[in-house]
């Protein structure tokens, strides 16, 4: 694996895990998906696609529902967690039709079994659709309730032998404090996963961290809502943390 540090030049990925928030798709509206934002996110994904690297893609489902939220007003926590894991499949096939209007080949496979609209996971399928050229969407999560689309992402990453797991959020890396709340916030450049474990950072939760640290995957994180960042960081440009 190339070590994440080294310049651009010296640097390129073969295969690649992005992993977004629902969240990342409301784009301006206060819940669900919004067509352009999806769109925005396309093509960024297309554009990496066109530079040879093979993408994996995970999405979460806060933008529609969130167990952990659901627990909280009373839901018992695994069916919450089960309703999550659909909304990522929706979340997950307004991608792929992006994706397709774009001339971009995408399959969906889900963690559940949802044979009208997916196929089911199945590691050497994603593996030879990778190989065609093809972006491969891994929905519901892990398929198990109590593990986050983190888990899920760290898990696909390690499971595809991708070379790097990317985190595109609303900030252009890893802070000390969210920087939308406090102006203080310290912005780092290079964390260690320990860092990120012992002093809480919050990049990823700790399952996810762990996955990534025990097959050597390091976690860059961005803005997926800077136009372009995602082919810069992939060739490690533009601004990111990088957890190694």
């Amino acid at each position: 694996m190339s070590d994440p540090t080294t310049t651009q030049s010296q640097q390129h990925y073969k295969r690649v895990m992005l992993k977004i928030s629902g969240e990342s798709l409301m784009g301006k509206l206060p819940y669900g998906i919004d067509p352009e934002m999806v769109g925005t996110v396309a093509q960024q994904v297309k554009d990496v696609v066109a530079t040879g690297i093979e993408v994996c893609l995970v999405i979460g489902g806060g933008n529609i529902f969130r167990g952990v939220s659901g627990a909280a007003a009373g839901m018992e926590r695994a069916t919450g967690d089960y309703m999550g894991m659909l909304a990522t499949v929706m979340n997950a096939l307004a991608m792929q039709n992006a994706l397709e209007q774009l001339d971009v080949p995408v399959r969906v496979q889900s963690a559940l079994t949802i044979s009208a609209v997916c196929e089911p996971y199945i590691r050497r399928r994603a593996t030879r659709h990778l190989e065609k050229g093809r972006v491969v969407i891994f929905a519901a999560g892990t398929g198990n309730p109590f593990f986050t689309t983190d888990t899920a992402a760290a898990l696909r990453a390690s499971e595809m032998n991708c070379e790097a797991l990317l985190k595109g959020t609303r900030v252009d890396g890893v802070y000390s404090a969210d920087p939308e709340k406090d102006k203080t916030a310290k912005r780092y450049d290079q964390l260690s996963y320990m860092q990120v474990l012992t002093e809480d950072l919050r990049v990823m939760d700790a399952a996810a961290v762990s996955l990534a640290r025990e097959n050597a995957i390091p976690i860059l994180v961005f803005s997926i809502e800077t136009p372009g960042e995602f082919q810069r960081v992939v060739k490690h440009q533009g601004r990111f943390t990088v957890v190694c």
